[in-house]
């Protein structure tokens, strides 16, 4: 695995590793074929649209197989420990990606667009084996060899080709051991983050949408904690935000002092350049160019580039907020690291409002405009600035808006600095995997590290 001009040093397990071809430690497994209709109450599926870059399999939020629908065979059942990987798409990029099964309370399967490799415990580690997989060198091959007209695909004979150093049993755990408390704290981050923007969603809903403590006022609640729905920290914390909110409703549905406004007021919305005319200069620095794949994958070493000199507000920093307006939409906050802003993309601000306030505006609309542009049959998806007129919000006084973010505001910073923590870990465990398996590294030297 290493290369000529960076060989593993002198005397380390893994510069002597055995080559073996990968169908002689893992059997391989085409996933279920089956249709919409096959879907239904029942056997959880893995779909390529699960993966993300996730470590491990998720055990929930899967769509699901009926019993009555498309025939599972017990080769088809995850087992602790199997390895699942993209065998086909139209992204060439996700073809290979992979995920590790470590057991869930109820069987589960996966689709047919995947392979499943069970490793032979006598002889690997299954992490080792993962870990091996996901390696750049590993994901280069998947990337040159995947075959197909539009779709790329991986066969079981190639997979099962691919010569894989193996070391010792107990080097091969020792090489897991030292990269799975990264990718572990990862998925604990990615965990906690769902239920950051689980309870981020139903504060705005209740508060913004359904003007729920405007309504338990009208219905006679007196109890501050009942009319916040119980969020606030304390009950001196609840009675001030409980004051905050009218007791009625105006003549339009929305309480009384609260002021209906369009989405495109409350926020600025910077649409991107077309960057070929900022064009990467030779020996200069340079940065990546966030299109609609950078927002949903992040950057990767084929992400374009471009010239620094362009303005600067066209240049996206961590924390800034971006919507795809064409294509895939989608919103989120960046968190990537400096990039320079392409169009089809908005980078969403306000001199006025909290960025938690416009940007949960902007993914309340989603849905809505993800249907406009659907219908836009006949040429690629998108929507139009009249869409974000005509999408109105709701706006308390901004003394409101302030209490209001004593609440908001800490869970949306911590989801922020925990998708920033997952980058800074990424990383690390990125620099270390190739290190690693190339024997360059030993795993004894760097699990203690790893571990604090």
């Amino acid at each position: 695995m290493s290369s000529a001009s960076q060989q593993p040093c002198p005397g380390l397990a893994m510069s002597s590793a055995e080559r073996v071809p990968l169908g002689e430690i893992v059997d391989f497994r085409n996933g279920v074929n089956f249709s919409q209709k096959d879907e239904g109450p029942g056997t959880p599926i893995l779909k390529v649209k699960d993966f993300g870059d996730r470590h491990s399999v998720p055990t929930v939020g899967l769509d699901e197989l009926a019993p009555s629908g498309a025939r599972i065979s017990k080769h088809q059942l995850l087992k602790p420990g199997d390895i699942v990987i993209i065998r086909s798409n139209g992204n060439r990029h996700l073809v290979g990606r992979s995920m590790i099964y470590r057991g869930s309370t109820r069987p589960m399967t996966f689709s047919g667009f995947c392979i499943r490799g069970r490793v032979n415990g006598e002889r690997a580690n299954a992490e080792y084996v993962h870990y091996w997989l996901r390696s750049p060198q590993t994901r280069s091959r998947f990337g040159q060899e995947g075959t197909g007209t539009g779709i790329n695909n991986l066969s079981q004979d190639f997979l099962a080709s691919l010569m894989i150093p193996l070391p010792s049993l107990e080097e091969q755990e020792a090489i897991a051991a030292t990269l799975a408390p990264l990718d572990n704290k990862i998925d604990l981050n990615r965990r906690m983050n769902e239920t950051l923007d689980a309870m981020a969603q139903a504060i705005f809903r209740d508060w913004l949408v359904d003007f729920g403590p405007v309504r338990r006022k009208m219905q006679g609640a007196t109890d501050p904690v009942t009319i916040m729905g119980g969020v606030a920290p304390s009950r001196q914390h609840a009675a001030e935000l409980a004051a905050l909110f009218p007791v009625g409703l105006d003549e339009i549905g929305i309480p009384s002092g609260w002021a209906r406004r369009p989405l495109d007021e409350v926020a600025e919305f910077l649409n991107g350049l077309a960057l070929q005319k900022y064009p990467a200069l030779h020996e200069e620095p340079s940065l990546p160019v966030i299109k609609i794949a950078q927002l949903r994958s992040g950057i990767s070493d084929t992400t374009e580039r471009a010239s620094i000199r362009l303005p600067t507000r066209y240049v996206v920093r961590d924390g800034d907020f971006l919507f795809s307006w064409s294509g895939s939409l989608m919103a989120k906050v960046w968190t990537g690291g400096d990039g320079a802003l392409n169009q089809h993309l908005f980078k969403v601000t306000s001199a006025i409002y909290p960025q938690w306030f416009y940007a949960m505006w902007v993914l309340h609309h989603l849905e809505g405009f993800r249907q406009i542009a659907a219908s836009k049959a006949t040429t690629m998806g998108h929507i139009q600035r009249g869409h974000l007129t005509a999408a109105w919000t709701i706006c308390p006084p901004l003394s409101a808006i302030a209490a209001m973010s004593s609440v908001i505001e800490p869970v949306w910073t911590l989801a922020i600095n925990n998708e920033l923590e997952n980058r800074a870990l990424a990383e690390t465990r990125d620099y270390l995997l190739p290190r690693l398996l190339s024997g360059q590294v030993r795993a004894s030297n760097t699990l203690e590290a790893v571990e604090r």
